[in-house]
């Protein structure tokens, strides 16, 4: 995957197709422990939906609408994720959870890959993102508010004895 990749990988079992020059993420967060060190990350697709819980059909469909554009492929055209993949995945993950469209996540993409003259493009982007998100904490805390307000309502209700008329 080039999005987030900085150099070149080259294992033996991927194809000796040029990818394009990839683009560099200088603020692409520190990865979480991989399952397998780096040289040796070439994860299958199946091996890439145990680990993040997305769906084969989802990491096809991620790849043909370019917001992974460019996964290595085995001498037999099998894709071959690696670590630098798994890391872009966690991260659209996150971009998901705000609620993100998937035409912004791809043009995300698209950003990065062109480069550093878009820094300004992306953080208007991720701007946007994080001022829905605040909307969205904001309206939940609303919402948490009514919740505890009705369970306060029946547990006081239950502390209540009812009283029975003598008639």
């Amino acid at each position: 995957m080039t999005v987030i990749d900085g150099t070149s990988r080259s294992t033996p079992a991927t194809i000796a197709h040029p990818r394009p020059s990839p683009a560099v993420d200088v603020c692409a967060a520190a990865p979480k422990p991989h399952p397998r060190p780096a040289g040796k990350d070439s994860y299958t697709i199946s091996e890439v939906v145990a680990f993040t819980g997305l769906t084969a059909h989802t990491l096809r469909w991620y790849e043909r609408i370019g917001l992974m554009p460019h996964v290595d492929r085995s001498h037999t055209g099998q894709r071959r994720f690696s670590n630098r993949d798994l890391d872009w995945l966690a991260f659209v993950g996150k971009l998901r959870l705000t609620g993100m469209p998937v035409a912004d996540m791809v043009r995300y993409a698209e950003l990065l890959r062109e480069g550093a003259s878009t820094f300004e493009e992306r953080q208007e982007l991720l701007e946007a993102t994080r001022r829905d998100v605040i909307t969205r904490i904001a309206e939940l805390h609303d919402t948490l508010a009514v919740l505890d307000h009705k369970r306060e309502c029946y547990a006081g209700a239950r502390r209540v004895p009812l009283r029975h008329s003598a008639r």
